[in-house]
């Protein structure tokens, strides 16, 4: 019974890419800024060749690591959660969504606030914690959705839970994702709940609504009568679709301790993870030490994961961008991302710099004895 786990590192990226000063991020390196966290330490990763990886300065590199290992470039032109996953699914895409650095136009908005039945305050490009303490007081008093983007292509709207209950929030949300069609098809439209007294906290209810996906390896592998089981904010960021078990999750533990359960069932096909954490609560709030623990705390859950991994089992580990804690700004980083390929059938070895993020969709449909849809498998080169 052969089992695939894909986890992706939310924006564990491993340096800039030759291309990052366009997107105004050179000199950015994630891991780099995370390893000087006071008390880092990922012994596992580090053993299976993440200092190893062409290009990483950080850390030791192990003598004789334990799994294969890869440096791979982002082929699409983006540097987002909707972009990066795309491409670890197989799905390259030659041009960026739609960003609106300047706000959305205003017959857009127009047109969902006749639709709501709303105002909306803030419509620019902005902190997720610090837009709703310069806008979450004027919402309260109003009942206008907060709305506002970042550097991405998302829609994402904040209100009070005592004022717009979270279901009526999300309805809005879906009125969003019907407007935002065409030349205005953003990534994702985003539900940003939060509640209590000025200054507000932001609520574990955040909702993804994605664009759909083009077909991809999720695709590929529910036609085939594999399992494709998704924990954390996968089947979000795939709208759901050609998704066979979806497990929500509220942290980067609760993903792993989720992940590691499924690791003791039977089931033949994926197990696709994503931890938001690393992204979310610390790369975007350039919070170094709390990005740096983050990575410490995957490691020793990792050690409980590969403790469970079975003979014909394979892990690869990942990421679908940066976002450097200790850089400008608050946006995501146009970076590399590491690979660690790990199995018992899984020979050690630095496979380079790779292409494309599709190099791992392609491995997992060859696992499954499927067709790449792009990309290049890693199996013919790791195999004992």
């Amino acid at each position: 019974m052969k089992r695939i786990f894909l986890i992706v590192i939310d924006s564990c990226g491993i340096g800039a890419m030759p291309d990052a000063a366009e997107w105004g991020d050179a000199g950015c390196n994630t891991l780099l800024s995370a390893s000087r966290a006071r008390g880092f330490h990922t012994p596992l990763m580090g053993r299976m060749g993440l200092f190893n990886v062409d290009g990483v300065t950080c850390g030791e590199a192990e003598p004789n690591p334990i799994a294969a290992h890869a440096r791979l470039a982002c082929a699409s032109r983006g540097k987002d959660t909707t972009i990066g996953h795309w491409e670890i699914a197989g799905v390259i895409s030659p041009r960026p969504l739609p960003t609106y650095p300047q706000g959305f136009p205003e017959d857009l908005l127009a047109e969902f606030s006749r639709r709501t039945g709303r105002g909306v305050l803030c419509n620019l490009p902005y902190s997720g914690t610090e837009v709703i303490k310069d806008y979450g007081r004027q919402h309260v008093e109003t009942g206008d959705l907060i709305v506002y983007t970042s550097a991405d292509s998302v829609f994402q709207i904040a209100a009070h839970e005592a004022v717009v209950p979270i279901d009526t929030l999300y309805h809005y949300c879906e009125i969003a994702r019907e407007l935002l069609q065409g030349e205005h098809a953003v990534g994702r439209v985003i539900a940003r709940p939060f509640e209590g007294e000025w200054p507000y906290q932001r609520t574990a209810r955040r909702h993804d609504y994605s664009l759909a996906a083009p077909h991809n390896m999720l695709d590929e592998l529910a036609a085939n009568g594999f399992a494709t089981i998704s924990v954390g904010k996968i089947v979000d960021i795939f709208a759901g679709r050609a998704i066979s078990e979806s497990h929500r999750i509220r942290s980067n533990h609760e993903g792993m301790e989720k992940t590691i359960a499924l690791a003791d069932k039977d089931f033949e096909g994926l197990c696709f993870t994503n931890l938001v954490d690393t992204d979310m609560v610390y790369g975007h709030r350039r919070d170094v030490q709390g990005y740096g623990d983050a990575l410490t705390h995957f490691d020793e859950q990792l050690t409980e994961l590969v403790s469970k991994l079975r003979e014909d089992d394979l892990l690869l580990i990942t990421a679908d961008h940066g976002c450097d804690p200790g850089y400008k700004g608050t946006d995501h980083t146009r970076e590399y991302v590491p690979l660690l390929f790990y199995g018992s059938s899984v020979r050690p070895l630095n496979l380079g710099t790779r292409h494309t993020f599709a190099d791992i969709a392609a491995t997992v449909l060859d696992y499954f004895g499927l067709q790449p849809l792009s990309g290049d498998s890693l199996l013919p080169l790791v195999a004992k």
